[in-house]
């Protein structure tokens, strides 16, 4: 006992020391990144354009500090040079992208997703350096995009990286990856305790990854600290808010309709992403181009609100955190201001799709804090109007931070790290109440939806623990031991009539389709199979399978009189003898089939020898017969 003591010490004394290596390079990552950010956003749109956006507090003196010496001379503001730049660094991104690793388009949270449940956890070496320049120009050119996507995958990629270095297994690859993109997220957001949960929560709709939450923590709290420490930083939170107490509990009715909204619009702007998604994928442009083409839509949505209202931009155009801002301090008038948040709610949904939609690089977070941060502040603001006595003007500003969590626990199904980080940015858990109603509410009423498309529901439909739901005793099964042998099949020489007639004495549904003539040949049988038609029909050479319902469409459609083998599905799912039953559970889950036929490869041109098939049913019997002679053994 004290020996297997000593050993889980030991292990997690590893563990310890892997997360805090993983948390100081995802620190240097995430202020290489930003470093970058600055550099292309002075010259994107300062130096070309002379347009500055304005930053939130906490970041309201970084850039003097951090970035290298640059002149932020004022120049003339120029709207039509400020429209063009988004579709110059949409052509630089990507060429950048689909050049070396077309893998780093889009948000890059949705590939780290993709790479824990589907790749084993592996990230290619290339794709962190690719995603960090490919998004510093879309984001410093002015598209609207975030800097949570190319952070995690800085350090997911690392956290890959060092895994296969030490020669770890895949669970403990997929582990690290884990901890690297929650220090990444902890970093970039100054929210450490946000950032592990969330790198454990966004794997999944309805669970969490909990095997890795003291690591994720531990790498998110050091890669926090390594990102604050350098000059100009600072320790303190993103946004600079009003002291708020929560006292007045119909408060909470307001903050409940607040989630309702947040819900509705949640689901509208992952319809429009996708949507949108969809229709650059189907133009019939070369994809290095399609970025740039995003960046002329974006620019023309810049054009349009700039002419319109030019502090708009701030929240139109790169993160639009600087605009968050103003709604937080109330800067603006407050007719103003509802008026600017509605426009620029709806304008950001499709500022971000025409970026991230179209190629381009970079993260959907800080979008989606800032159309909840809008909705927030205009129904706060609305709700102050009407309902002055219970919605103060102080109350406001806390609509605006409530929306933030609300709206991007729906879209991205993390109610829990949405809550802890934006309370870590902004720097106070006064709002707890009301964040973790309005969450909730969002949360459960947008239902499957989710702007992470590679999220799975549960761990039990992740490729990443699919062993962990699969009862034991399958795992030392083989096909051949459980199959039926005697298969009802088909000749294929058998024409679509004489098969509808067999399907009706049999009273059977689907038949593997055999060739009469080839293979060992069978027991014969009666009916429209003639040899190898009815029986066993084992030993034939299987061609592809057929069913009742395929067979009728065929007579339907005039071709009674055509061969079953020219009409039959040849491209089939099938099992092999040696695999184990646990390997032919996963692929009747994935494919959604009942029954698959069991055959023997080999032959010329890959031929295919009927042996059996193997059902839901057959498994179930087997494994209940294997079952009760281990509790006879242990009786």
């Amino acid at each position: 006992m004290k020996k297997h003591g000593t050993s889980e010490l030991r292990h997690l004394q590893q563990w310890v020391l892997w997360s805090v290596v993983i948390g100081v390079v995802a620190g240097l990552g995430a202020v290489a990144f930003f470093l970058l950010l600055q550099a292309t956003g002075v010259f994107f749109q300062g130096y070309l354009a002379g347009y500055y956006p304005s930053s939130p507090a906490g970041e309201s003196g970084v850039s003097g500090a951090l970035l290298l010496p640059v002149e932020t001379v004022e120049r003339p503001f120029r709207l039509w040079v400020l429209a063009a730049v988004p579709a110059v660094g949409g052509l630089l991104a990507g060429l950048l992208i689909y050049t070396f690793a077309p893998e780093s388009e889009g948000h890059g949270t949705d590939a780290v997703i993709d790479a824990f449940h589907n790749k084993k956890g592996e990230i290619r070496k290339r794709v962190p350096l690719v995603k960090t320049l490919a998004s510093a120009v879309t984001i410093g050119s002015g598209g609207s995009a975030g800097r949570e996507g190319p952070t995690a995958q800085i350090g997911a990629g690392f956290g890959s990286f060092l895994a296969g270095w030490l020669k770890l297994d895949e669970r403990e690859r997929r582990a690290m990856m884990i901890c690297g993109a929650a220090a990444g997220v902890g970093a970039i957001f100054k929210a450490p305790l946000g950032g592990a949960l969330f790198g454990i929560e966004v794997l999944y709709k309805r669970d969490f990854e909990m095997e890795s939450m003291v690591p994720a923590v531990v790498s998110s709290v050091v890669a926090y600290s390594v990102f604050c420490s350098f000059p100009g930083v600072g320790w303190g939170p993103i946004f600079a808010t009003q002291p708020y107490i929560f006292r007045h509990p119909y408060e909470l009715v307001f903050y409940a309709l607040l989630g309702v909204v947040c819900a509705v619009v949640g689901i509208f702007y992952v319809k429009v992403f996708y949507g949108l998604r969809d229709v650059f994928k189907r133009l019939k442009v070369p994809r290095h181009l399609k970025p740039a083409l995003g960046g002329v839509l974006v620019g023309a949505v810049a054009l349009a609100v700039g002419s319109w209202r030019p502090r708009a931009l701030d929240g139109v155009l790169g993160a639009g955190y600087g605009f968050v801002q103003s709604a937080l301090s109330q800067e603006l008038p407050l007719g103003e201001l509802l008026v600017l948040m509605l426009v620029v709610a709806v304008v950001k949904i499709f500022a971000t799709s025409f970026t991230i939609g179209s190629g381009g690089s970079g993260g959907v977070f800080a979008p989606s804090l800032v159309i909840g941060a809008m909705l927030g502040g205009f129904f706060g603001g609305l709700f102050h109007l009407f309902f002055p006595q219970v919605v103060t003007e102080l109350t406001v500003s806390a609509f605006v931070l409530v929306g933030m969590a609300a709206f991007f626990s729906g879209v991205a199904k993390v109610p829990i790290a949405a809550i802890l980080m934006i309370s870590e940015m902004a720097g106070s858990y006064s709002l707890l109440v009301p964040l973790m109603l309005t969450s909730a509410v969002a949360y459960t009423l947008s239902g499957e939806v989710t702007i992470y498309e590679k999220q799975e529901t549960t761990r039990r439909e992740s490729q990443a623990h699919r062993r962990e739901f699969v009862e034991d005793i399958l795992e030392g099964i083989k096909v051949k031991d459980a199959c039926t042998k005697e298969v009802l099949t088909i000749s294929g020489e058998k024409t679509v009539e004489e098969g509808i007639l067999f399907a009706e004495e049999t009273g059977h549904i689907s038949f593997p389709v055999v060739d009469a003539e080839a293979g060992a040949g069978g027991t014969g049988g009666t009916g429209a199979g003639g040899t190898g038609a009815g029986g066993t029909g084992a030993g034939k050479k299987m061609i592809g399978i057929t069913s009742v319902m395929d067979l009728e469409k065929q007579r339907e459609a005039g071709a009674g009189n055509r061969q079953v083998k020219q009409v039959c599905k040849q491209e089939v799912v099938v099992a092999y003898p040696d695999e184990f039953l646990e390997e032919v559970l996963y692929k009747m889950n994935t494919y959604n089939i009942g029954r698959l036929p069991v055959v023997k490869g080999g032959g010329e041109e890959g031929e295919k020898e009927l042996v059996g098939i193997i059902s839901r049913s057959d498994i179930v019997r087997e494994h209940c017969r294997r079952r009760s002679l281990l509790r006879g053994k242990e009786v």
